[in-house]
């Protein structure tokens, strides 16, 4: 263990390396500032780039843009009250009004604070909790491992927003697509309409970028939103030490709630801010203050928002189940650049583990650094116009589609499905439920087969053997839960209504 930790940190030290993660860290901040460029469509728009890279690499730079794209989310909350990424949303709540009286400084620097110790902390749970996950989920065989493929499905439930049905229509386009290509029982071909180039299926990267990337441009392009106003006056950046003690107690209920909620696949940084400022909130002896320009109140969103990164790469690495929407996109990234997530990971590519490992507490000093020198420069990154920005997207979404393979077919691909994106999103349909249908799609059939195979096409041995029927339990109880929260929803609207 102690020789795998020290290779990792020897390959996380390796002066290119550290320059990757310092242009992630940096990346991640301006692409979360930017409201309407999301922590996922930066992932995306850096995946080609990390293509040809090893894959440990590759992964330090993916998990910097990861990492400090959740900080530089609140650098918008703050300045605009428009969160640059669904975690923020909780911060512009205090952040916004502390703008207001002038102590734009001071609040993006509780912020920064609260997620460099809420990254410190996840990762420390990540380190101890993912390992122990993965020596459990090697009892799995394919029984299990398609019961886990279909828990893993009832999770977009929870990423569907508000309407369910859409959600589950948009997994359901994910499910098709990952049946296209060639049959691996049989051997045939299936959905391909007689194209050659299909036979292969889809490659997952011009379909995300597309997806994610292309659609969000049409969509920048077709609004037009007019310039924003920015508050230009931060105030002072420093706090005094009365504020830093201030800070402590919102700090700790932050790294609780936030892991805790990161570790439950299906959950999500939007829902831990909102928790754990409603939690801290509840208890405080100055209920006033909230709401109205409290520091605490944005320590503790961007502490929990923090703290959920690495409990959600607890089970995207030890099962190969997403935490949340973002880590549904990085689970796609890991499989392009050739990593495998789930319990063989850990022992058949430790060095990239515990690189990774290693590389994350690094990742949190440098996010503290780059965020001091992007508190000072936040007010010019969110001048930015879309007519400068939503080209240069575009053109790298090119690039990046053509670069996977030299092919034309590959831009046209994430050309056709930004198109499919951008009439999902005008519909008000969900992105992640389509990614997630065509990540565990794949595993959910192969594994059906070779379970059907080991049974002699007996179905029962999904119920005889104890980890399968209870995963297939939780699918049940996920999807019911869902079902109620969604019905007690309709009828509390029906009512407003």
């Amino acid at each position: 263990m102690i020789s795998y930790w020290l290779e990792g940190l020897k390959t996380a030290l390796i002066p290119s390396n550290l320059l990757i993660m310092l242009i992630g860290a940096a990346s991640g901040i301006v692409v979360g500032a930017l409201p309407g460029v999301t922590s996922s469509m930066g992932i995306i728009l850096l995946l080609p780039f990390t293509y040809y890279m090893k894959p440990e690499t590759a992964l330090l730079m993916l998990t910097s843009m990861y990492c400090a794209s959740m900080f530089g989310g609140s650098i918008s909350a703050i300045l605009l009250r428009t969160p640059g990424t669904p975690s923020a949303a909780a911060t512009a709540m205090d952040g916004y009004p502390l703008a207001q009286q002038g102590k734009a400084g001071k609040a993006i620097s509780a912020a920064l604070i609260g997620s460099f110790f809420g990254g410190l902390a996840s990762g420390i749970c990540m380190v101890f909790l993912a390992p122990l996950l993965a020596k459990f989920a090697l009892k799995f065989g394919p029984p299990e491992y398609f019961a886990l493929a279909v828990f893993g499905l009832t999770i977009i439930a929870s990423v569907s927003g508000k309407d369910l049905v859409k959600g589950l229509i948009a997994g359901l386009i994910g499910l098709l697509l990952s049946v296209i290509g060639i049959d691996n029982v049989t051997g045939s071909q299936r959905l391909t309409l007689g194209i050659d180039a299909l036979a292969n299926g889809f490659d997952f990267l011009p379909v995300m970028i597309g997806v994610f990337a292309v659609s969000e441009v049409l969509d920048k392009l077709e609004k037009r939103t007019p310039p924003v106003q920015t508050t230009t006056s931060l105030g002072q950046l420093f706090l005094s030490w009365e504020e830093m003690k201030s800070l402590v107690v919102p700090i700790i209920v932050g790294i609780i709630i936030g892991t805790l909620i990161g570790v439950l696949p299906g959950t999500g940084g939007t829902i831990a801010t909102f928790l754990a400022y409603n939690e801290l909130k509840r208890w405080s002896k100055n209920k006033e203050k909230f709401g109205q320009g409290a520091l605490e109140g944005v320590a503790v969103c961007e502490t929990a928002n923090n703290a959920v990164t690495g409990g959600a790469m607890v089970p995207t690495l030890s099962l190969g189940v997403p935490g949340d929407a973002v880590t549904a996109v990085m689970l796609g990234a890991f499989v392009l650049i050739g990593i495998r997530p789930g319990p063989l990971l850990f022992t058949q590519q430790p060095r990239v583990v515990y690189s990774f490992f290693a590389g994350w507490f690094i990742i949190q000093f440098m996010m503290l650094a780059m965020g001091f020198v992007s508190s000072i420069l936040a007010p010019n990154i969110l001048k930015i116009k879309d007519e400068v920005l939503m080209p240069i997207v575009l053109a790298l979404c090119i690039i990046g589609s053509f670069s996977l393979r030299n092919s034309v077919y590959d831009v046209a691909v994430a050309l056709c499905f930004g198109v499919l994106g951008y009439l999902m999103r005008k519909a008000g349909f969900p992105m992640p439920p389509l990614v997630l249908g065509m990540i565990l799609g794949p595993m959910a059939e192969q594994n059906l087969n070779r379970t059907l195979l080991i049974a002699k096409n007996d179905w029962t041995i999904l119920f005889r053997r104890p980890i399968s029927l209870t995963l297939l339990l939780a699918a049940f109880v996920s999807v019911t839960l869902s079902l109620l929260g969604t019905y007690r929803s309709s009828k509390k609207e029906a009512a407003r209504s």
